[in-house]
């Protein structure tokens, strides 16, 4: 009678590196099938942003055939942008737009949201209904009477004043936003506070302020980016004055004025994405994060 004896199997280094290879590409594979819809919604969203870089790269021959890789890099068109009478006007008149009404909103609404959110006084329900019901008011309702104001009361047409000062009293949006997000801390941090002594004003500096980082990060960003998008405000209140002029009523006139040289204007309008992409880049964490929170309950 013959044993038969067990003996471990002893593969080669060739089998094993085809098993890893085939884990490999096993492993790719499911990622890919996992997130195929969003690779695809990825690509959608990146190939335009992709085509305008490209074609901002371009000669001025180039960029008006159907190549969509440049021959040559001219790197040139955007100092061709930059050097543009006006375009730099265009950029400070956008940062101090942008900047300072971002700063002015912030510090208007965040008071008031921690008020709806916070305080227990009679009305305040109805404050809150009255904050939500000026969202659904379209600007445009009351733009004629805005304008009469600020223009012929206040001479102030041919300036971006009329667009800022009126965000040193609140935003309806950026209320709403900000008071979900102050509902998500507890009560007891705002009465401990109080029971050490701190006064209302006190406990939203030292309390509440550091723990709404991400909820003021998330408004600030709405605001700066509609401030560095808008058109509508300063084709109002600036158009009649090109030193007024914003990056986005100033981007119009400009491809009028080089209506043919596709290279340039994509240049220029990579030009005016490009803060935006940058200012999302580094705060999407805490934009994600506080527009997460604001809908945890309410």
């Amino acid at each position: 009678m013959t044993q038969v004896m067990d003996r471990p199997v002893r593969t080669t280094p060739r089998v094993r590196g085809a098993a890893e290879r085939s884990a490999r590409r096993r492993a790719l594979l499911e990622w890919v099938a996992v997130h195929a819809l969003g690779v695809a919604a990825a690509l959608f969203f990146a190939l335009p942003f992709v085509f305008v870089f490209l074609t901002s790269l371009m000669s001025d021959s180039q960029a008006l055939s159907r190549d969509l890789v440049p021959h040559t890099w001219e790197w040139g068109n955007y100092r061709s942008v930059l050097h543009t009478p006006g375009f730099l006007t265009w950029w400070r008149n956008t940062l101090v737009y942008a900047g300072l009404g971002t700063v002015l909103t912030v510090a208007s609404s965040l008071p008031v949201a921690y008020a709806l959110a916070k305080f227990r006084f009679r009305g305040r329900n109805l404050s809150l209904m009255l904050v939500i019901s000026m969202m659904m008011l379209p600007p445009q309702v009351v733009v004629i009477p805005m304008y009469l104001f600020w223009a012929k009361q206040l001479d102030l047409s041919g300036t971006l004043w009329p667009l800022i000062v009126p965000m040193a009293f609140g935003d309806a949006f950026s209320i709403f936003l900000l008071r979900q997000f102050l509902m998500t801390i507890p009560n007891e941090y705002v009465d401990a506070a109080k029971v050490d002594g701190c006064g209302d004003l006190r406990t939203l500096l030292r309390v509440i302020l550091p723990m709404a980082k991400p909820g003021i990060a998330a408004v600030a960003l709405f605001q700066f980016f509609y401030a560095w998008n808008d058109y509508f405000g300063p084709q109002i209140y600036a158009s009649e004055n090109p030193g007024a002029w914003t990056l986005s009523y100033g981007l119009e006139s400009f491809k009028g004025a080089h209506h043919t040289d596709w290279n340039l204007t994509m240049a220029a309008t990579v030009l005016v994405m490009a803060p935006v992409i940058v200012v999302f880049f580094f705060a999407q964490k805490a934009f994600v994060e506080g527009v997460t929170l604001t809908g945890v309950k309410g």
